[in-house]
């Protein structure tokens, strides 16, 4: 059966599967026919019911970020925190600020220190006071002004020396971080001696709130009852003041709002929120009933990720128009979450191995890397694929066993699996026969070249029926990587074969007849010309007059052709790209129109040179198939695992024509040197994304480098002289200071300027670049650009 413009189903296969490691759901079994179902039965006590996996994968944040930025649970970093001090130096900071401040007021407090009450004197009347070093007071006025004097100078002591060792912070590491009940005795034992330095008076604070009251409120002329009564109101006011920071610092509040809300009676259930989950687009649009039924089906669990973007996308492409709207309701309404599905039958993969998110069209391949050279928003993010940067097509360069195929190549075809499954994707993978590329069941067509159990062959030509757009196709595929033959030429050269050939035949050569006709046989040549004659084609009877006439002329392009040619006519592939009725070829023109996932497995442990053939033959016929496509609401990506000795001047351009054409490629190499040296520019420019595996050589690092180009980067130097005081107090300071900090006392010279500079230097990607990262830069197909950042592909 000839299957080149479809896919037989039976070579697709559904399957169930086991909950991925992103969190995401996976398949639900399929669902059986029957009635609608009923709405999940309402939880006890009218709460809200569990939601399924589905429900909370599809209510997960997406915020928009960067290309290349895991979207799902993405949270943006913020400023960079200043580098925290060691618990040593925290703890000895904060004792010997804790003991210098005591001593200072210690000092002040028994009037140790002389002049401490002149800023006093310069706004009080001169008559309250006895000048002096150590001058007191005269009057009950002054006394009372001293002791809300003191009750400042004793804050703002605290306040100094508590900043100066940071005690906030050491509250927070030594106390608050603890766990109960460590924390609440922690706090508890602290209140304490807090709570006696105040009722002792070593703290001044209830002397001063007396001394802002009225005279006659608490001693004089006052009864005997208001004075207690003051004096006990002033002291329970600032033991309660003193104690609610402690109590806070406990962490019993916490508890104790808890306990209060389990104590409530439980209040009326909310209505229900317009979540994602309730599709709220359906219910907008009036198909209330639709959207009942897919939320049912969400909620009881047999609606899985696949299913949801499956039907948004049947959605989005019915909305505008009245009656494919009702078909989209009808549809729903009698097949549930299976609407819509695939032609293969199959909602899922049998097998998931990479972590996605469909409804963002992302696969996750790692992170970037913490610390230098990536910026500090970037560390810690998940770093994801989707067609809107591989529409711009990848180049990833990378020794063997540097992970290309297990860590790229293989989540990206895995992606476009699923979402051709959806409908939005059509696939093909181009792999060496036995290479990790997902199960059989995850394709719809498999293509084993040179295997006599592969179920279907490969069209030499492409699909099609001009013979002009079938030669050009397979003069690329034959010599369009030799330097010694012009394309052009040889395209003109099949043409006038095949052409001919076609015009009588109604079919193309196959491999052994065209073999014979390039080696100009003149058995072939006589055969094709009487048949010309006979059926009276006589234009294509001169074709071939003049294609005999060109035959062993130093400009020939024939017998390079034959000598490619003769690579495929081999026993191996007898069976191969035959063009009889009976040959089951598969036609990359099926990727213009249906959602295909193929797999193209070459020979290439036992026929390098023919599998290299054929690859080129693939990426050109792609090329030309989706770029003619006139429906191009389908994206087509194209992954070559190896793609050594495939790409051609004309390729080259091709690919760079893909952006356009709502297509791309993937393509792998050990080394650049795979690329004749002539491309190398050509290619890096060509793609918008690049990636550069651990393990690259510096030649490889230096074209990366080329096509990376600079960058204006901001540099700080800074320059520290240690400062040396004369002075005794100077110097007790900045001892006091170095012994608190850690740190001598230092002046800084900062000079900053701006420098242009390589983004990444080859030898920084030859030798900078750790086991199992590489570094990746993107470029959407809207144009927006990552810079080239370091990723961990192993998380």
């Amino acid at each position: 059966m000839n299957t080149g413009d479809r896919h037989d189903a039976r070579h697709a296969h559904g399957g169930r599967g086991v909950r991925s490691s992103a969190g995401v759901p996976r398949p639900a079994g399929p669902r059986s026919a029957g009635p609608r179902p009923a709405d999940p039965p309402p939880a006890p006590g009218g709460a809200v019911p569990p939601s399924s996996p589905t429900e909370d994968w599809l209510a997960q944040e997406r915020p928009e970020a960067g290309p290349g930025i895991w979207r799902y649970g993405y949270e943006e970093r913020g400023e960079r925190a200043e580098e925290q001090v060691s618990d040593r130096s925290l703890l000895a900071g904060a004792v010997i600020t804790l003991l210098s401040g005591a001593l200072l007021w210690s000092l002040l407090h028994n009037n140790y220190l002389p002049y401490w009450r002149v800023p006093l004197q310069l706004f009080t009347p001169s008559d309250w006071w006895e000048f002096g070093a150590y001058g007191g007071y005269r009057t009950k006025q002054a006394y009372d002004a001293q002791n809300v004097y003191l009750a400042v100078l004793c804050a703002g002591i605290i306040y100094w020396f508590a900043q100066l060792g940071n005690w906030a912070e050491f509250l927070r590491r030594f106390v608050m971080a603890r766990e109960q009940p460590a924390r609440a005795v922690l706090a508890g034992a602290g209140a304490l001696v807090v709570q006696a330095l105040v009722i002792t008076g070593t703290l001044p604070f209830e002397p001063a709130v007396l001394g802002l009251l009225p005279t006659t409120w608490h001693e004089g002329g006052g009864s005997h009852a208001l004075a207690r009564f003051v004096s006990y109101s002033v002291h329970g006011v600032l033991a309660v003041v003193f104690l609610l920071p402690f109590i806070r610092l406990s962490g019993l509040t916490g508890r104790l709002r808890g306990r209060s809300r389990q104590n409530t009676a439980p209040a009326a259930p909310p209505p229900p929120a317009e979540t994602p989950a309730r599709w709220p687009e359906l219910r907008a649009a009036g198909l209330g009933e639709v959207a009942d039924l897919l939320t049912a089906e969400m909620r009881q669990g047999r609606m899985n990720d696949l299913d949801v973007v499956r039907v948004r996308a049947a959605w989005d492409a019915a909305a505008d128009d009245p009656a494919r709207r009702e078909h989209f309701a009808a549809a729903v309404l009698r097949d549930g979450a299976a609407a819509f599905v695939h032609p293969s039958g199959a909602r899922d993969l049998p097998r998931r191995t990479a972590r996605h998110d469909l409804l963002a069209g992302q696969v996750r391949i790692g992170r970037y890397a913490d610390g230098e050279p990536n910026p500090y928003r970037t560390w810690g993010a998940g770093v994801a694929l989707e067609p809107a940067v591989l529409g711009t097509s990848l180049l990833a360069v990378g020794p063997p066993g540097a992970g290309k195929t297990r860590r790229l190549t293989a989540p990206v075809v895995e992606s476009l699996a699923l979402q051709a499954l959806a409908g939005k994707c059509a696939v093909l993978a181009v792999c060496a026969a036995g290479t990790p590329l997902a199960d059989d069941e995850a394709y719809d067509v498999v293509v084993r070249v040179g295997d006599p159990a592969s179920v279907h062959d490969l069209d030499l030509y492409g699909g099609t029926t001009d013979p002009e757009a079938a030669s050009a196709v397979l003069a690329e595929a034959l010599v369009g990587d030799l330097d010694t033959v012009d394309t052009g030429r040889a395209a003109t050269a099949l043409a006038q074969l095949i052409g001919p050939y076609h015009a009588v035949r109604g079919r193309f050569p196959a491999v052994p007849e065209l073999y014979e006709l390039l080696r100009a046989d003149p058995a072939a040549l006589q055969r094709l010309a009487a048949d010309l004659d006979a059926a009276g084609q006589s234009g294509m009877l001169r074709d071939l007059s003049s294609r005999v006439r060109q035959m062993g002329t130093a400009a020939d392009p024939c017998p390079a052709l034959a000598d490619r040619l003769a690579l495929l006519d081999r026993p191996a592939f007898a069976d191969f790209f035959t063009t009889d009725p009976a040959a089951r070829p598969f036609s990359l023109r099926a990727l213009q129109r249906h959602p295909m996932r193929v797999r193209v497995e070459l020979p290439e442990q036992r026929y390098a040179e023919a599998s290299r053939l054929l690859a080129r033959l693939v990426l050109a016929q792609f090329l030309t198939a989706v770029t003619a496509r006139a429906d191009r609401s389908l994206f087509a990506c194209l992954v070559l695992d190896d793609a050594t000795a495939t790409l051609t001047p004309d390729t080259v351009r091709g690919i760079g024509r893909l952006r356009s054409a709502n297509a791309g490629v993937v393509l792998s190499l050990r080394t650049v040197d795979d690329v004749p040296e002539a491309l190398h520019v050509p290619l890096l420019g060509a793609v918008g994304c690049h990636m550069a595996f651990s393990g690259v050589t510096t030649w490889d690092g230096r074209r990366f480098t080329e096509a990376w180009g600079t960058e204006w980067v901001e540099t700080t130097e800074v320059a520290q002289h240690t400062v040396f005081a004369n002075q005794p107090f100077t110097r007790a300071v900045h001892a006091l200071r170095k012994l608190v900090t850690g740190k001598a006392v230092v002046t800084k010279a900062v000079t900053v300027k701006k420098v242009e500079r390589e983004r990444w230097s080859a030898s920084e990607l030859a030798r900078g670049v750790p086991a199992g990262h590489a570094v990746l830069s993107l470029t959407t197909v809207a144009g927006e650009h990552a810079p080239p950042l370091l990723v961990d592909l192993g998380d």
